[in-house]
């Protein structure tokens, strides 16, 4: 295969369909690099979430050099998403609502953080909201973390130490080419340069399509096999505070895990959670969908019609009502929304490694979804593939058959909250399985 480009058993051309992209996935033939790998390899990361800039760090760790590509028009982080509107501002989390630690190895990477003042314990009240405004507080054993100023300046600290890393974005990476023994990316035609390895940290039907034609068939599978849930997000702002009927515990709690209301799973209070000192001034919430409605009314993203934007705040607010036990109505209406759909929020279906490695094709998979559907998981899968490129590498390539991984594994089901899991407040067992791999 090496001085060719990927074959390809059937040369026609296909749409974008789910149908046309399984065709390429299941027709490509495997790609085998037999090229000595450079003294001085570099990686190509797509996909500038937690687990892809953990992926970076420790590389750099290791001595290996790599860019990281991202689509953020705003910045890095994925899912450590802040959105900030003007001019008032109002603040949101608008993806990761919290963290929790429960490995040691995530535990140092927030413990600079912590001695950063980038983030601080969440003390707010947080619990369960059934219907009629019945709230339970949930004891955690594992404290509960935020980002000071939101979650997207974690992002940014993790390179910032580091001078090995290189970001492009916003920068769309839409053809995969091997050719020489080297990887060659390219954006919309436009070369974005040629690495010794490649690393997708990212999923849903972008990914599939990047790999659909890459020449790493087994990697692709594994892909598609993954099951991911739809969710959106309503960030409303409010003049006065919600009022939530109840006792004086529940008057003041600062997260709830819904139940029992088909549009939320999920309300946040980023104001008292951001700036609990402020006593004055909007008051900024983020709702989150159940991931059955999100799959019921699920559309395009990138193109999401006003009526149906309409449609699902106005019934995300009914939501609200009716978790609060407040007449249809007579909820307050927010002064400023906004609508976002997470096409591809939470994976559903796990294979139980930390990632998955192609050591003929010289690439990997990380991400959440490799391990469960939390930052911890994102952050561990990086590190992991991170270590086990580096180590592949460092061998010069021999013995590929020995470093493969998680090109065959059956998927299982993830059991969480419709917006994750939290490591330390519900059951270990499938991250401490998970986790056994690289022990």
């Amino acid at each position: 295969m090496q001085g060719k480009q990927p074959y390809r058993k059937n040369p026609k051309k296909y749409g974008t369909s789910r149908r046309s992209v399984l065709k390429k996935t299941f027709n490509q033939e495997q790609l085998i690099f037999s090229t000595p790998i450079s003294d001085d390899p570099v990686v190509a990361i797509i996909g500038g979430g937690m687990s892809g800039l953990t992926c970076a760090l420790n590389l750099k760790k290791r001595g290996i050099k790599s860019t990281v590509f991202d689509t953020g028009v705003h910045g890095l982080g994925g899912r450590m998403g802040t959105r900030v509107l003007e001019p008032q501002p109002l603040v949101f989390d608008h993806a990761a609502q919290y963290f929790t630690v429960s490995d040691s190895r995530f535990a140092e990477l927030v413990d600079g953080w912590l001695d950063k003042g980038l983030v601080r314990q969440w003390e707010g009240p947080i619990g369960d909201l059934e219907v009629g405004g019945h709230f339970t507080p949930i004891p955690s054993s594992s404290p509960r973390y935020i980002g000071v100023n939101g979650m997207r300046p974690l992002a940014d600290s993790i390179l910032s130490q580091t001078c090995m890393v290189n970001v492009a974005r916003p920068c769309w990476i839409s053809k995969l080419e091997a050719y020489n023994g080297m990887w060659y990316l390219s954006e919309n035609g436009k070369p974005q340069g040629q690495f010794d390895a490649i690393v997708i940290a990212h999923n849903g039907k972008c990914a599939n399509r990047l790999l659909a034609t890459s020449g790493l068939p087994l990697i692709a599978k594994q892909m598609k096999r993954l099951e991911l849930s739809s969710v959106w997000a309503l960030l409303a702002a409010f003049e006065d505070p919600i009022p939530i009927p109840g006792n004086t515990a529940t008057t003041s709690f600062e997260g709830a895990f819904v139940k029992g209301v088909d549009a939320l799973s999920w309300m946040g209070n980023n104001t008292k959670k951001l700036f609990p000192s402020q006593s004055s001034g909007p008051h900024c919430w983020t709702f989150f969908s159940t991931a059955a409605y999100g799959k019921r009314n699920k559309v395009p993203q990138e193109n999401i019609p006003n009526a149906t934007a309409e449609r699902v705040k106005e019934a995300m607010i009914e939501g609200v009502e009716i978790a609060l036990g407040l007449s249809k109505g007579s909820l307050q209406r927010p002064f400023c929304t906004r609508v976002q759909l997470w096409g591809a929020a939470l994976p559903t279906n796990t294979p139980g490694v930390p990632f998955i490695f192609d050591p003929q094709g010289r690439a990997g998979i990380c991400g959440d979804w490799l391990l469960g559907s939390s930052l911890e998981a994102a952050a561990l899968s990086g590190m992991d593939l991170a270590n086990h490129i580096a180590d592949y590498l460092r061998s010069g390539g021999a013995s590929p058959d020995e470093f493969a991984v998680g090109l065959h594994n059956e998927f299982q089901p993830i059991e969480g909250h419709d917006i994750g899991q939290f490591p330390g407040t519900e059951t270990k067992k499938q991250l401490t399985e998970a986790l056994a791999y690289s022990t």
